[in-house]
Order: C-alpha cells, then sequence, then structure tokens
C-alpha cells in the first residue's frame, strides 16, 4: 500500500471510529434514561457533551502547555527549529504555528491547538539536540500534518468523551447504589433489557477508552503519511522514530491526560532493543502504535 492510500485508509477508519464513539455516548444517555424513565436524561448528557467539547477546544492549548511545562522557543535560541519549521509552512501552506519548547533529555514532539491559525508545536531540548535537519524535518512534518488535518480537535473531542463517558457511568453507579429512581417494569423482557443496560452502562468507560486510544493510533498513521509526503522524504521520519523509540527513559513531565498528543510514548519504550515492539494486548490500551509498525509503513515494508 502506498502513501496516498494509506492517508485515504486512515482516514475512513478514523471516522468510523469516531462515529462509534458518538454511539456509546448516546447509547449510555439513552440507557440511563430509560433506566430512569426520563428521556430529559439524553438530551441533558448530549448536551453536556456538545458543551463540555467546545470548552476543551478552545482551551486545550493552554492546559496542555502548562502540563507538560512549555516554555516560548526564540529564534536565536532554536534556530533550525524555527527555520525548519517556516519552510515546511510554506510548502504545507499553512501559517507558522507558535513554538514551545520542553526542557527534558527524552526526544518527544507534539502539537496542540484549536485551529491552524491557534495552532503550537512543542519539542523536547532533547529531541532538537538529537535530530540530523532530515530528522527534524520529519518530525515538524509529523505535527505540521496533525495541523493540517485538524487532528487537535478530533483527539480533543474523542478525549473528552472519553472522560464524560467514564463520569456519567460513574454517577449512574453511585446513584444506582443508593437505589434512585428506577424503572418498575414487569416483565421478562424489560427486567432483562434493565440488566443489559446495566452492562453496558459499567462496560461503556472501557469501550469508549479503546476506542480513545484507536482513534489516537489511527491518527499517527495517518500523520506519518503526510509527513512523508510533505517532506518527500519518509527515511527522515523513520529514522527519527528509531531514536525516539530507542529512547527508554521517561520524560519527566510524562502525563497520561497528554500522552496521546505525542509524536512518541512518553513514558519510554518498554522494548527499545526492538523499537517499542508489543504482544496484541499492549497495543490496544497504547495510545501510539508501534514504532516497527510505523518504520515499516514508511519504509514500504509489508
Amino acid at each position: 500500500m502506498n502513501l496516498y492510500a494509506q492517508r485515504a485508509s486512515n482516514i475512513r477508519r478514523t471516522w468510523a471510529l469516531v462515529a462509534g464513539f458518538l454511539v456509546v455516548v448516546i447509547a449510555v444517555g439513552y440507557a440511563i434514561s430509560w433506566y430512569y424513565n426520563d428521556t430529559s436524561i439524553l438530551y441533558i448528557a448530549i448536551f453536556i457533551a456538545v458543551a463540555t467539547n467546545f470548552y476543551a477546544y478552545w482551551e486545550s492549548d493552554k492546559l496542555v502547555l502548562s502540563l507538560s511545562h512549555a516554555r516560548p522557543a526564540t529564534r536565536d535560541e532554536f534556530f533550525d527549529f524555527y527555520t525548519v519549521t517556516e519552510n515546511l509552512c510554506i510548502t504545507a501552506g499553512l501559517p507558522r504555528p507558535k513554538l514551545y519548547v520542553i526542557d527534558d533529555p527524552a526526544p518527544n514532539a507534539f502539537a496542540t491547538g484549536r485551529d491552524e491559525k491557534h495552532a503550537v508545536v512543542c519539542a523536547t531540548t532533547g529531541l532538537l539536540t538529537m535530530m540530523t535537519r532530515p530528522e527534524l524535518e520529519g518530525v515538524i512534518g509529523h505535527e505540521l500534518s496533525h495541523i493540517k488535518n485538524s487532528d487537535m480537535l478530533l483527539m480533543t473531542i474523542t478525549v473528552v468523551l472519553a472522560g464524560f463517558v467514564a463520569i456519567i457511568a460513574d454517577i449512574f453507579l453511585r446513584m444506582s447504589f443508593f437505589g434512585g429512581g428506577q424503572r418498575d417494569d414487569d416483565g421478562v423482557g424489560n427486567a432483562l433489557f434493565m440488566v443489559l443496560a446495566v452492562v453496558g452502562i459499567i462496560l461503556a468507560p472501557f469501550a469508549a477508552k479503546l476506542i480513545e486510544m484507536a482513534v489516537s493510533r489511527r491518527r499517527e498513521y495517518l500523520a506519518d503519511a503526510s509527513a512523508a509526503l510533505l517532506t518527500r522524504y519518509p527515511d527522515g521520519l523513520a529514522s527519527a522514530l528509531e531514536k525516539i523509540g530507542g529512547y527508554a527513559t521517561p520524560m519527566r513531565s510524562a502525563n497520561l491526560a497528554t500522552a496521546h498528543l505525542f509524536i512518541g510514548d512518553p513514558f519510554g519504550s518498554k522494548s527499545a532493543k526492538d523499537g517499542g515492539s508489543s504482544g496484541w494486548i499492549e497495543r490496544m490500551f497504547s495510545t501510539h502504535p508501534p514504532v516497527v509498525d510505523r518504520i515499516r509503513a514508511l519504509r514500504g515494508v509489508q
């Protein structure tokens, strides 16, 4: 599969996952509204989810930069960071994002912001020190691709919805524990549906988290493919990923809430010798695809 076909496939799969995410949210709201025999609960749940996403969309960049202990990057101190970003932005037809750095020896980077005009690219000092210019172009191309593909909006939506489902399920379980407002309908069918509704609500946060991680993994593949098309040099990003995947020490500011934003796992590779390969269970619960798979895709290894 060439890079153009991979990009198109990743877009289709990602939006299919997002659709599944919205189905989970609506299903949870419906199950709770049915359980308490109050349809207004469904509409309230959807309204809160939309309102929460709207707030997160506008404020996510400030929150992420604060959690990461990032500081503005100056042109004098990080000249290559500035020039590489400016050149690639011209090629991509993007306004130059604000540039930030994290004082950390672990090589990593991320993009955030609500749209192309309010975007931020942040890199660690370790990455800026360790990468050659072609490798840095690959990394910056990856982050600019996240901006071009509107990934910040998509990932904000999925993260907030996953947290929303978990909070709603927790509230439901607490209310049920104290016996509040459940239906009194008779019949085996209603009783069976009630059991299924309760089990579904309990499992919903687990399903939502898996979907969130799956969306994150698909967006990384998409950004890799887009970066290769932008730089016209896939091996630059592939080489950078080898260095990132081979660095086993976690970032000092690693945070579960922002881990999905980084180009590499901020908690460090658990298997640096083989580039971060893992079993299927670990892959399912990871926010990032295995580095070896990303490198194979970039270099066309089937």
